[in-house]
């Protein structure tokens, strides 16, 4: 069962698990092309997992909007805690696995400069990282066999992500000004998607119950991201320049290091990381 079936990853997944001889159903809360489920509804969520005997969920359904989370604090956390609880006892009860993705944005109030650990303190700066918190704290307080994935700076070919914006911008403006004191790691979804159903399909999830960082190699700041952004769609004609974050006041402070340490994954699943430039570029050809 994978939620957010409508959203970057959800439609990553689809094209990850096509041909699968395992049963996928990929549910929204809305979409022709989805089975409806509306995972704030426990009993919902839990007759879904019955009826249809569900034995892993891979939940990529959240709230993500990270400024209107500061507004909106209640619904963020009913979609990005509650929901997740609701999801974590249902699979439980089937004696089942949940994959949940959380982000990098659980971390951010203490200075790093060295890329975070799994098990390093989560130190949200806003609604959204405490939320999402939350979310990997219900898991644990469930008891149920999870894998979590933080993951970071994703983008794909569907939805309304960073990528597709600085295309747009840097084929229409002479000129742009993108941060370059926010630093991390840009992430692929199909590279995030197609590491999940590999360890769906070859049954690795037993015995590897954990939380895992999942981004793409390398390191960047906004402003080098849209630079390559630029070079790879040939934009040449915007003049792409780096300015300060405080230059775009935001409701909330942004992590302004937030590079993920993957060693863990690449221990224990045995999967190469493809480099942020090169999965750009594959996305960029593909759009």
């Amino acid at each position: 069962l994978v939620t957010g079936g409508n959203g970057q990853l959800g439609n990553c997944l689809r094209n990850a698990a096509r041909g699968s001889d395992d049963s996928y159903i990929f549910t929204d809360v809305a979409g022709d092309d989805v089975v409806r489920l509306d995972i704030t509804d426990a009993d919902a969520v839990s007759r879904m997992v019955r009826e249809n005997d569900v034995k892993v969920i891979v939940n990529c359904a959240a709230y993500t909007n990270v400024d209107k989370a500061e507004d909106d604090a209640e619904l963020a956390e009913l979609l990005n805690a509650t929901a997740v609880r609701n999801l974590a006892e249902a699979v439980k009860a089937n004696d089942g696995t949940l994959i949940h993705i959380s982000t990098d944005y659980v971390f951010g109030k203490e200075p790093y400069n060295v890329p975070c650990r799994e098990d390093q303190k989560g130190t949200p700066t806003g609604v959204y990282g405490m939320t999402k918190l939350h979310g990997e704290q219900a898991i644990a307080e469930s008891g149920c066999r999870a894998l979590i994935f933080r993951t970071a700076w994703l983008y794909s070919e569907y939805g309304r992500n960073f990528v597709k914006t600085m295309l747009n911008l840097t084929a229409t403006k002479p000129e742009l000004k993108v941060v370059f004191d926010q630093v991390g790691t840009p992430t692929y979804a199909q590279d995030l998607a197609d590491a999940i159903y590999r360890i769906i399909d070859g049954r690795m999830m037993a015995g590897n119950e954990g939380t895992y960082h999942y981004s793409n190699e390398g390191v960047c700041s906004w402003f080098d991201f849209t630079k390559m952004i630029a070079e790879y769609a040939g934009n040449r004609d915007c003049d792409v320049q780096p300015c300060h974050s405080d230059e775009f006041p935001s409701k909330v402070v942004r992590p302004s290091y937030s590079v993920l340490d993957k060693t863990k994954f690449k221990e224990t699943f045995g999967m190469a990381v493809p480099y942020w430039t090169d999965s750009l570029r594959r996305c960029i050809g593909n759009l």
